[in-house]
């Protein structure tokens, strides 16, 4: 017997055998209000521990389980391997350019039955139907999520990271998107692997997610859809947080901060972290275990524009050679790993602790009708803690939370960089803050280094493989490559055209993790940061800085003052520290420059923009500075 499909529904142009397998399934809810879809993700009996299973070959497998707290849920997985992304997930089914593995290659057979069986076994489920807009409420494109009611939790993530919008608030729609959720297919088709399958068309991008991980899904698979738009009518969604820094004397700078998975993206964003007696530590000299700290009296307020997904929409855009930013989501899937203990970062601990409506946690160690709290991650199966438990915060709830779309001074691209030593050289060497052109911008871009011990993703075998770089993976273009349908080319071109068009905009490297011979964390890029905005809009005079040992890293500072400060010379120079020295550096410019070489070439194809070419035959040539700049001025 049919089910009778919501009336909200009706008004919701979709494919004809998705209508028809929503008219078999048993129940569709179309939840009135995110209270009545919280509640259906603790189960019929409302908690308190909730576990979303699904039978696989006559027996019941446990995905995950749903435990309410006081102050939200508390989601995890019983396997290490779901608590964070795989970076090889991603599968085509359709026939359009690519360059990512197609569905039909890596299975040997088309999507096409595959996607029929996924929608048989969907109409034998209760359904939550949920509307969202991809890109957020603002500027999103209007689109629909398919999910078990079992698996509620994993359409709560998704409007909470998108906005929470209503079938009436949208009226009747043809979805650009549709999100579909089938857990077991995991363990039936693939292997007990993470699997999200893209099938696009013009008009239409369908997200087949086949596992309950909602990173590569709910989270970026949503990126994906906004790239496949974006390549196609000419703009994109960068990979990117962006705050708006303002200084003790009231000077505003806007800074855009884009790099690989564990870059540093959510950390700018955060306060600079401080010792019990005030002092802040710079850094942490390895080899002689010696601390190195400095005093700011006062240091700049923060407030937030963007998080991970940053629009840069043409309908936002002023004309005024400087870029301009948009949050693309609602709610913001942040990382919680480098909190351990209360009162690291009171604010955000204030805002999920005692939060205006309950959150999602994921890999946080709840405990029923308990307080969740964000430095208790769940265990991994080894005993040490999950490096990538999340948080899923509405936007509304960060403190100074900017809602209006801002025009970018400084974009900063974050690399992790590994321990480098003379008795063990590795590309650790960038110094604390390198200033570039546009060129070697898009260079750093086109490769995104993920670099050293990278917390949010896992890695397969054949990227521990790759390793052989001194550590350095590619996560690729404009470092959202990962999330992309399309072509690497395609998407070079249009990250080229955004930085030339936008030449207004100052261009600067940071590290974190490591500088030399010193364990930084992130002080490196909070410094930088700070020293920006007081320089006002990241200006920097020609005179003040002068050429870097390795050109890749452009210009370097002559120095770095903050409060009449000197910062340690050898943290802006590493190839000067005693337990480095010149020959490590070197050596670890030679790591750096041959995986660039290696990297750069798949882009010489006829299709690439012939300024890309000369920048890209640049690096091949080992060009200098003055080359780069040549072919892109620097803006100072």
């Amino acid at each position: 017997m049919s089910v009778t499909v919501p009336e909200s529904l009706l008004d919701v142009s979709l494919p004809p055998e998705v209508r028809a397998a929503l008219e078999k399934c048993p129940r569709i809810i179309v939840p009135a209000t995110r209270a009545e879809l919280y509640e259906l993700c603790l189960g019929p009996d409302g908690g308190p521990v909730f576990t979303v299973e699904y039978e696989v070959d006559g027996r019941m497998v446990p995905e995950a389980t749903v435990t309410r707290c006081r102050n939200g849920l508390a989601v995890n997985y019983p396997e290490d391997y779901m608590r964070r992304r795989d970076p090889d997930c991603m599968r085509i089914a359709d026939d359009l350019p690519t360059d990512k593995p197609r569905y039909r290659d890596v299975f040997g057979t088309g999507f096409d039955d595959t996607r029929q069986e996924t929608l048989d076994w969907l109409a034998t489920q209760e359904l939550v139907v949920v509307p969202f807009k991809a890109g957020g409420p603002v500027h999103g494109y209007p689109s629909l999520a398919v999910v078990p009611v079992s698996s509620a939790f994993f359409a709560l993530t998704l409007v909470d990271l998108q906005g929470w919008v209503t079938f009436d608030e949208i009226g009747p729609f043809t979805p650009r998107s549709v999100l579909y959720c089938a857990p077991p297919f995991r363990h039936t088709h693939f292997e007990g692997r993470q699997v999200v399958v893209h099938n696009r068309s013009t008009t239409l991008h369908e997200v087949w997610a086949y596992n309950l991980y909602p990173g590569p899904s709910a989270k970026k698979g949503v990126f994906s859809v906004l790239l496949d738009i974006g390549e196609q009518e000419g703009w994109l969604t960068a990979h990117a947080s962006s705050v708006r820094v303002t200084t003790p004397y009231e000077n505003e700078t806007v800074i855009m901060h884009e790099g690989a998975s564990g870059g540093g993206k959510s950390e700018m964003c955060q306060e600079i972290r401080r010792e019990d007696d005030g002092r802040i530590l710079v850094g942490t000299n390895v080899v002689r275990d010696e601390p190195y700290h400095i005093l700011l009296g006062e240091t700049s307020a923060l407030a937030p524009v963007t998080d991970d997904m940053t629009l840069c929409h043409p309908s936002i855009q002023k004309g005024t050679r400087k870029l301009v930013v948009a949050d693309a989501e609602a709610g913001w899937f942040v990382r919680v790993d480098n909190m351990t203990s209360y009162g690291e970062d009171p604010a955000f601990e204030r805002a999920v602790i005692d939060p205006d409506q309950p959150l999602v946690f994921l890999s946080i160690d709840g405990v029923a009708d308990a307080t969740a709290l964000p430095w208790e991650h769940t265990l991994d199966s080894n005993g040490k803690r999950c490096p990538n438990p999340r948080v899923v915060i509405p936007r509304g709830s960060v403190k100074n939370v900017i809602s209006e779309p801002k025009e970018v001074d400084v974009r900063t691209f974050g690399v992790r960089m590994p321990l480098c030593t003379r008795e063990n050289p590795s590309y650790g060497i960038m110094g604390m803050m390198h200033v570039i052109p546009p060129s070697l911008a898009w260079v750093w871009r086109l490769i995104a280094p993920r670099g050293d011990k990278n917390p949010s993703i896992g890695e397969s075998k054949e990227v521990k493989k790759a390793l052989k770089h001194g550590g350095m993976v590619a996560e690729g273009v404009g470092s959202y490559w990962p999330f992309s349908t399309g072509t690497k080319v395609a998407a070079a071109n249009l990250l080229l055209h955004q930085l030339v068009e936008n030449d207004r905009t100052r261009y600067v490297l940071t590290p974190n993790q490591h500088i030399g011979a010193y364990k930084v964390g992130f002080s490196a890029e909070w410094l930088t940061r700070e020293y920006l905005a007081r320089r006002g809009g990241g200006r920097i005079l020609p005179e003040q800085l002068t050429p870097a040992r390795c050109s890749l890293f452009g210009y370097r500072p002559k120095e770095i003052k903050l409060d009449g400060q000197q910062i340690r010379p050898t943290l802006l120079q590493p190839e000067y520290q005693s337990q480095v020295g010149l020959e490590a550096y070197d050596a670890g410019c030679a790591i750096l420059t041959g995986f660039f070489k290696s990297e750069l070439e798949q882009f010489l194809t006829d299709d690439l923009d012939p300024l890309g070419r000369r920048i890209i035959e640049t690096v091949m040539a080992d060009g200098t500075i003055d080359d780069y700049v040549a072919l892109t001025p620097l803006y100072v």
